[in-house]
């Protein structure tokens, strides 16, 4: 097992890199977007496509298409944020959150049906229905990428960011919650004997690279990652993992 304190975040061969766990993140529909002069900006849809397109939706009369169009360059400096909450019945629920910093600038008619496809494709959102009517697509040019998660940040370089791919496992999470309960309660069983009777041990959520387990004990919160043998290519192995972590250990 793998422990990380809600005081370390180091990046390990037992868990995906830091722009990996970043463009997860930001898979996550949370988002909330902040503009200079304006603050809490409203934000009708957001998503990372799989061309490296950080997308927009905002509302055609809102503050942001006004402060683009009386913009003098052409841009608003904004910072989009985006928080990755587990389902589960957690006291703590935020598993981390990421920070996307730049300057929303306006899509050309010339890229708009591409880019609205590429966002459907990473995110189903109703307001993309509304494009060229109440709603208006914009795009956040990236300067900065900060990933927070265990009470750490750690900056990402945005081209690693945008070359990256969210977790295949993570994106079918719930699922694979469902479909390998049983397993994943006998794993919990594992790391509340490994933590002790006095910690409270609770699934937090699932990567291609394993298991992770928030403890609560006297002392604080922290996370554990139970890592497979080795990163998986996609959810299909997922069962066949867990049940391989369930046979090398005792019982």
């Amino acid at each position: 097992m793998t422990a990380g304190s809600t005081h370390s975040s180091a990046t390990t061969a037992h868990q995906p890199p830091a722009a990996e766990r970043a463009r997860t993140v930001a898979a996550r529909p949370a988002a909330s977007l902040y503009c200079a002069g304006l603050g809490i900006s409203q934000l009708w849809g957001a998503a990372t496509t799989r061309h490296g397109d950080v997308l927009l939706v905002v509302p055609t009369a809102g503050a942001v298409t006004t402060a683009l169009a009386d913009s003098p360059l052409g841009d608003v400096p904004a910072r989009l944020t985006v928080t990755d909450r587990t389902s589960l019945p957690l006291a703590h629920p935020v598993r981390g959150l990421v920070q996307l910093s730049g300057w929303v600038t306006p899509v050309t008619e010339e890229h708009m049906a591409r880019l609205v496809l590429d966002f459907a494709d990473a995110h189903a959102c109703d307001a993309l229905f509304d494009v060229g009517l109440t709603a208006t697509l914009v795009r956040l040019d990236l300067a900065e990428v900060v990933l927070e998660e265990a009470g750490m940040s750690t900056d990402v370089e945005p081209e690693d960011f945008l070359a990256a791919r969210p977790d295949v496992v993570s994106a079918a999470e719930a699922e694979l919650m469902a479909a390998e309960r049983c397993a994943l309660d006998r794993l919990s069983g594992r790391v509340q004997r490994w933590a002790g009777r006095q910690d409270d041990v609770r699934l937090l959520g699932l990567d291609r690279f394993g298991v992770r387990f928030r403890v609560q004990s006297r002392r604080g919160c922290y996370d554990v990652r139970v890592p497979f043998e080795s990163p998986l290519e996609g959810p299909d192995g997922f069962g066949a993992a867990v049940e391989h972590l369930l046979r090398c250990g005792p019982a």
